[in-house]
């Protein structure tokens, strides 16, 4: 499933989030909470909600041709194992985000859920606000760099 949209929420005292109703049914069968894999210095933090199997995937594909052994390899398992977890949707189609997560991405209780593609993002709703302004204002020199080759 591609997940796509932007869905405003609320948490709960006890950090729940309740999953956009048009998700359930991609997430019933688990779900894992993972700090956003951010490469540059400053960049937003987010918690991504994927289901297990993408989350396999995508930590699998970011591994692939890496010395186990080596220092960036473990480096890199130490931060997709290490910090992600395995939760189901409870009766009430909720997941609670752990306190861990919930200081990586800056969470309170107003926050955004978004579409990414492969997962759904949970953000901090005033650092969501200011990140799409900081995107669309950027939008016309990306899309001008688009087919360049040099």
């Amino acid at each position: 499933m591609t997940f796509r949209g932007t869905f405003e929420h609320a948490l709960d005292a006890k950090h729940r989030l309740t999953i956009p109703a048009k998700f359930r049914a991609a997430l019933a069968d688990g779900v894992v909470l993972a700090p956003s894999n951010e490469t540059e210095p400053g960049a937003p933090r987010t918690v991504a909600i994927w289901t297990p199997a993408d989350y396999d995937a995508f930590t699998a594909q970011t591994l692939a041709g890496l010395n186990p052994a080596s220092p960036t390899a473990r480096k890199l398992k130490r931060f997709f194992f290490n910090s992600s977890f395995d939760v189901e949707l409870d009766a009430a189609n909720r997941v609670m985000i752990p306190a861990t997560l919930m200081s990586y991405a800056g969470l309170a209780k107003e926050v955004v859920v978004t579409g990414s593609g492969e997962c759904l993002e949970v953000w901090d709703r005033a650092r969501y606000a200011q990140n799409l302004e900081d995107v669309l204002s950027g939008i016309p020199e990306l899309t001008a760099s688009l087919g360049d080759t040099a």
